[in-house]
C-alpha cells in the first residue's frame, strides 16, 4: 500500500466520528434485541432514526453512548483529537474521557429543576471541570460567560436566572440543548428530544439542531417521521432489531406503512391531537 492511499484511509476512517459494526444485545435470557446493526456516520451529518415501538432505537443509542455493552460487534468513536475510541472495549478513564465528548438530548429534559438555567448549562462542564474545585468555589465568571453565550444562541439568555422548573417544556429543552452544545461534543445524541413536545415547538427544536449538525454530527432517534423527512440529512429505519433502511431523508407513504404498520396511524392522531387550537 502506497504512503498516499494509506493517508487516504486514515483520513476516511477519521472522517467516520461514529462507526457501528454489526452490534447485537440478547436479553439475560439470550433473546437477541439487536441484530447486526451497521451504519457510519460522518461530520455535517443529521441523522434520524426511526421505527416502530420495540425496534431497539433507544437500545442502540444507549450502545452509540458506551452505556451498554453490546453482546457483540463494536462502536468506534473519533474524539476531538483524531484518536480512535473502541467504546464497546473501553474501560474506566479512557471510557470517561470518550463520554465527555459524546453529547446527549435526553427526552426528559434531565434537568435540576431547582437550579437556574445558566447553573444547568454549567453542570454540563463537570466532566471536564474538577469537581472539587467547583463544589468549593462554584464556576468562574469566565464560565458563566460562556453559558450565558450559548443560551443567547438559543434564544433563551432571558431566562438564565430563573429555575427551570419553572419554564415550559420548549425552554427547558433549549436549556437541555443549551447544556449539550457547553460541553463542546464531538458526537451529539438526541433521544427522543421532541417527544414532549406540542408541534409548534417540536418544528422549533429541529430548526435549533439542524445547523448545529454542520459543526458536529447529529443522532438523534424520532417518533416524528414528517419533522425527520423535513430537517434531517439521513434516516435509518429500525425493525426488529434490524436496519431495514438506511437512505437519504425522503419516504414514501408505503415505506412508513411497512415500516410502522397500525402505529403509524396512532403516530398520526397523536400529532393532530397535540396541534394547538
Amino acid at each position: 500500500m502506497g504512503a498516499n492511499t494509506a493517508r487516504l484511509l486514515s483520513f476516511q476512517i477519521l472522517a467516520r466520528m461514529i462507526d457501528v459494526r454489526q452490534i447485537t444485545k440478547s436479553t439475560k435470557e439470550g433473546v437477541p434485541i439487536l441484530k447486526g446493526i451497521s451504519f457510519t456516520v460522518t461530520k455535517g451529518e443529521f441523522v434520524g432514526i426511526l421505527g416502530p415501538s420495540g425496534a431497539g432505537k433507544t437500545l442502540t443509542m444507549r450502545c452509540l453512548n458506551g452505556l451498554t455493552r453490546p453482546t457483540s460487534g463494536e462502536v468506534l468513536f473519533t474524539d476531538h483529537e483524531h484518536n480512535l475510541v473502541n467504546l464497546t472495549h473501553a474501560r474506566g478513564r479512557e471510557l470517561r474521557k470518550a463520554r465527555r465528548q459524546i453529547g446527549v438530548i435526553f427526552q426528559g429534559f434531565n434537568l435540576v429543576k431547582r437550579l437556574s438555567a445558566i447553573d444547568n448549562v454549567m453542570i454540563g462542564q463537570l466532566g471536564r471541570i474538577n469537581l472539587l474545585r467547583s463544589l468549593v468555589y462554584g464556576f468562574t465568571d469566565d464560565e458563566a460567560r460562556q453559558a450565558l453565550a450559548v443560551l443567547e444562541h438559543l434564544n433563551v439568555a432571558h431566562l438564565a436566572h430563573r429555575p427551570v422548573g419553572s419554564l415550559s417544556g420548549g425552554e427547558q429543552q433549549r436549556v437541555a440543548i443549551a447544556r449539550a452544545i457547553y460541553q463542546q461534543p464531538a458526537v451529539m445524541l438526541a433521544d427522543e428530544p421532541i417527544a414532549n413536545l406540542d408541534p409548534t415547538n417540536a418544528r422549533k427544536i429541529m430548526q435549533i439542531l439542524t445547523p448545529l449538525a454542520k459543526e458536529m454530527p447529529i443522532i438523534g432517534v424520532f417518533h416524528q417521521p414528517d419533522l425527520v423527512m423535513e430537517f434531517c440529512t439521513r434516516i435509518i429505519a429500525l425493525k426488529e432489531g434490524v436496519v431495514v433502511r438506511d437512505g437519504d431523508s425522503k419516504m414514501t407513504r408505503s415505506e412508513l406503512v411497512d415500516l410502522y404498520g397500525a402505529e403509524l396511524s396512532e403516530i398520526e392522531a397523536s400529532q393532530r391531537i397535540l396541534q394547538p387550537a
